[in-house]
């Protein structure tokens, strides 16, 4: 194509790796065994590169003792916390598909991902803050008869697993890592669904091990970096950009806390000399924000991603000044690309890094097309993202039909999103074809729970939409049309019938009662005009 039309190609000189997650983790520990590997600051432990490696192997022996092989789901449900990577990397040892359960979850949430993706054993934490994982677990077991092991962090079997593990032959775990290939899947995350239900995007060693040693690459990580990640572990950003980025270049990965906490997240950089901080937006103005914000020594700091929604300028401009990350990096991404397609570069201007999602990162294709017929538009003018390369998702699980809808039959996944590549190859996100609305960072659609507030009695017809918010990003609201006879649905009846049922950040925070929705004469319901009424309505426009 000419260097006219809305086309780019990451050209890079370092080559794509070739091997599977746990070979290229044995690399790593051979370079460099007595580093830090992994450092929890709720609990204070600690792993070198070897102590990690006798932990994982120990772990994968284990699940291999307990009859858990190649192909087998293994899914994980539970905040940040060390067991968690051991989990991720003892299963892409032996060939386990990992499948990430986000633990927000309710009980119906986490019953669809068990069986739809039949998930043979469930790794998870016990309980936290006000989830009780174990009661949940055993609540929709009966439902779930894929389901054979419960694994609880804090229960014997995960003590006994690791025991067996350490008398296990090493040769073993060896065989079982000969019978892989790069491109197995390891890893299904799910994604909010337009049509009510979450799919599962399946994604293979070559997809996440590459995008994760590449976003590392353009942060320039080596095994001096230290990286603090708060964001959550289940999703791409803390799994790929976070511990494959890390494992991939011998850096530390430092979980600061279980959950995001400003000032846990502040501490842990002081206290571990942190060279790079992740983080949406809305994590980095709370730690701007905090109390006690000047008295942190946050000199260590080089580098750093933010990503999940648009940063504003004057906080890119106080991370920078105050936080001292002139390096810091925006990624753009979806789950179904490993997730980062593109990225600013290191020595890109601030106004690049507010304005623009950054340019193609190596190896990968985008470009912007029209969404209706499909060919490649000129620089400038705006249309719909697609990517190609290495990082597109195998496919969603066990759904051909909703794969064909995203990937075409030239690979290009197609995102959903409208964007603008300039003359210089960087891409501004213009708005969204779909409905999706990002709120702090999670990807939220419409449908799911539009689909599961029909359930109520006195509900009609629902439809959600976004709305602008000053500390999200965006916020839920819920047009509502009543049965009759029914008394008017307030935000708190929501939130009371949601809560415990879906997950916190799905919960619509406004509800707007009305007759009729607005509609296009050909019956479509009209979003954007109910965004703008919305938008005037809460003053927040």
């Amino acid at each position: 194509m000419s260097a006219e039309t809305s086309y780019a190609y990451g050209v890079h000189e370092v080559p794509l790796l070739g091997d599977t997650i746990g070979e290229n983790l044995d690399r790593t520990v051979r370079r460099f065994p007595e580093r830090d590997a992994l450092v929890d600051m709720a609990t204070g432990r600690r792993w070198t590169y070897a102590e990690l490696a006798a932990d994982v192997d120990a772990l994968a022996l284990g699940l291999l003792d307990l009859g858990i092989t190649k192909g087998d789901r293994v899914g994980i449900w539970a905040p940040n916390r060390p067991e968690w990577t051991l989990v991720q990397y003892a299963t892409a040892k032996i060939g386990a598909i990992l499948v990430t359960v986000n633990p927000a979850y309710r009980p119906h949430e986490l019953e669809y991902v068990l069986r739809q993706s039949g998930i043979r054993l469930l790794a998870a934490a016990e309980r936290f803050k006000t989830s009780d994982y174990a009661a949940m677990i055993e609540e929709v077991r009966p439902r779930c008869p894929e389901l054979e092991f419960t694994l609880l962090f804090e229960g014997a079997l995960w003590t006994s697993l690791l025991e067996s593990g350490r008398q296990g032959d090493p040769a073993e775990l060896a065989r079982a890592q000969a019978a892989l290939s790069p491109d197995d899947p390891v890893n299904i995350q799910y994604t909010s669904g337009t049509t009510g239900f979450p799919k599962g995007a399946t994604l293979s060693h070559h997809n996440i091990l590459n995008n994760g040693f590449f976003v590392g690459e353009l942060c320039h990580y080596t095994e001096q970096d230290r990286v603090c990640v708060p964001v959550p572990f289940y999703h791409c950003f803390g799994m790929v950009m976070g511990a494959l980025a890390c494992t991939s270049h011998g850096a530390a990965l430092v979980i600061p806390a279980p959950s995001f906490d400003p000032a846990a997240t502040l501490a842990a950089v002081e206290a571990e000399s942190c060279t790079s901080l992740y983080g949406v937006p809305t994590m980095f103005i709370a730690e701007l924000a905090d109390p006690g914000f000047d008295a942190y020594d946050l000199s260590s700091l080089r580098t750093g991603i933010m990503a999940g929604s648009t940063c504003p300028v004057e906080v890119m401009k106080e991370v920078i000044d105050k936080m001292g990350m002139a390096e810091v990096s925006i990624c753009y991404g979806m789950t179904e690309t490993s997730p980062v397609s593109t990225q600013t570069r290191a020595d890109d201007s601030v106004e690049r890094r507010v304005s623009t999602v950054g340019r193609v990162g190596p190896h990968l294709e985008v470009k912007v097309v029209d969404p209706s017929s499909g060919r490649t538009v000129p620089r400038g003018e705006p249309g719909e993202l697609c990517t190609r390369g290495y990082s597109v998702m195998l496919g969603y699980w066990g759904e051909p039909d909703r794969t064909a809808e995203a990937v075409d039959a030239a690979r290009w996944m197609h995102t959903g999103d409208l964007a603008v590549m300039d003359d210089d190859g960087y891409l501004s996100i213009t708005g969204r074809i779909k409905d999706m609305v990002i709120r702090g960072g999670e990807n939220i659609y419409p449908r799911e729970i539009e689909e599961f507030l029909h359930g109520h009695p006195d509900v009609l017809d629902v439809q959600v939409i976004g709305v602008p918010d000053a500390k999200y990003g965006e916020e839920l609201m819920a047009w509502v049309r009543m049965r009759e006879g029914a008394e008017p649905l307030t935000a708190q009846a929501v939130r009371a019938y949601c809560e415990g049922r879906l997950a916190h950040f799905k919960i619509p925070r406004y509800v707007h009662v009305v007759d009729e929705f607005p509609m296009t004469v050909t019956g479509k319901i009209r979003k954007v005009e109910m965004r703008e009424t919305a938008t005037r309505l809460l003053g927040t426009g």
